[in-house]
């Protein structure tokens, strides 16, 4: 039988993670830690009317709904970023000291009590695993930035500075 795919024989590719460089970031895990911290700073400072206001007691039982529903999809998104970030990133160059499966371990079982209950110690511990997470992804990847702006060296593009205009005569 012809089987021309046969006569080629594609080398074996190698990379750390399953995509290109730069493409994961644990600037949205953080970010969604954070929410979690906010929703708790929140939900502590309701003060919780008088049962003798019908009004004010449904105004405070919907923004502690609302509070509680944001915390907990925030915590779950962190939980999914990380979780992503953990399995499908090879982190090559990280430090010796960093224990990565310790770390992201307990930052998912942080972001999981966040779910659970209210309360600011782990919302802050929370934070500064995801910030440790953060700060050895940029040494590890190079790319020792806020994040802020993509940088285009690390998908070897170049970023189009120039503009074409058309002008038409008629």
């Amino acid at each position: 039988m012809f089987n021309p795919i046969g006569w080629t024989k594609p080398e074996i590719a190698q990379a750390h993670c399953d995509i290109p460089c730069g493409i994961y970031d644990p600037v949205s895990a953080k970010m969604a830690a954070q929410t979690v911290q906010k929703m708790v700073l929140r939900i502590q400072a309701l003060e919780r009317p008088d049962g003798s206001d019908a009004v004010a007691m449904q105004g405070y039982s919907n923004s502690l709904a609302r509070y509680v529903r944001v915390k907990d999809e925030h915590a779950e998104i962190c939980k999914k970023e990380l979780s992503i970030l953990w399995a499908d990133y090879g982190w090559p160059n990280a430090p010796e000291d960093f224990d990565l499966h310790g770390t992201f371990n307990a930052a998912l079982k942080l972001a999981g009590q966040c779910k659970q209950n209210v309360d600011m110690a782990k919302c802050e511990e929370l934070v500064a695993t995801c910030d440790r997470i953060a700060t050895v992804d940029r040494k590890s990847t190079r790319l020792n930035s806020s994040h802020v702006v993509l940088s285009y060296a690390v998908f070897g593009l170049q970023k189009k500075t120039t503009q074409h205009t058309c002008t038409s005569h008629f």
